[in-house]
Parts: structure tokens; sequence; C-alpha cells
């Protein structure tokens, strides 16, 4: 019998990759800047100067290869398609000893 272990919303935390929430959160701007591509029916090389990054960055980007690529530049990217980036920064409580960071589309 094959067991099937429950993962939790973070395929890189359940791999055990260093800078898992990093990679999370870039994966979730990644499709969402796929998506708007997508529906825009730009192609990569019309989006590419739109974001102005090289088309084969945004090729890689898409296919979810985007260590090379900050988190600050796809929200810049978000902008150049037209959306806006909202940043909260919220504070619990003092005795927190490290805060978890949370993508959310309206």
């Amino acid at each position: 019998m094959i067991e099937i272990e429950k993962g939790s919303a973070n395929v890189y935390e359940d791999l055990g990759r260093p800078n898992a929430d990093r990679m999370f959160v870039k994966a979730i701007l990644a499709s969402k800047i796929g998506e708007i591509v997508r529906q825009r029916n730009l192609t990569q090389q019309q989006a590419a100067e739109i974001l102005k990054i090289p088309q084969p960055k945004l090729s890689d980007l898409l296919r979810g290869q985007f260590r090379g690529i900050s988190e600050a530049k796809m929200l810049t990217c978000l902008n150049y398609l037209g959306s806006d980036v909202e940043i909260i920064i919220h504070t619990p409580g003092l005795d927190s000893s490290r805060g978890d960071t949370r993508v959310t589309f309206a």
C-alpha cells in the first residue's frame, strides 16, 4: 500500500528547499505575470519589451526558472503590466520569532 502524506501549501517547503518561503512567493508572482501575459494575448517578445527584460529571461520565468529574478523585479513587471502592487507589513506582536510572507491578488 502506498502511503500518502498531505503537504503544506508550499511545495518548496515540503521538499526541504532552502529559501522555501521566497521561492513560493516568486512562484506565485511568476504565475500571475504569466496569467496577465496570456489574458492580454501578448507574445513573449511583446511581453519582454513591456517588462524591459530579455525574452529568454521571460521564457525562463514563465517556465518556473526564476532564481535569477528578484521579487522586486517581479513586482515591477506586474506594474509594467498595469497591476497595482500594495505591500502591507503587519506586526502582530513583539514576541513573534519570525513572520510570514503572503501574496494575495484582489
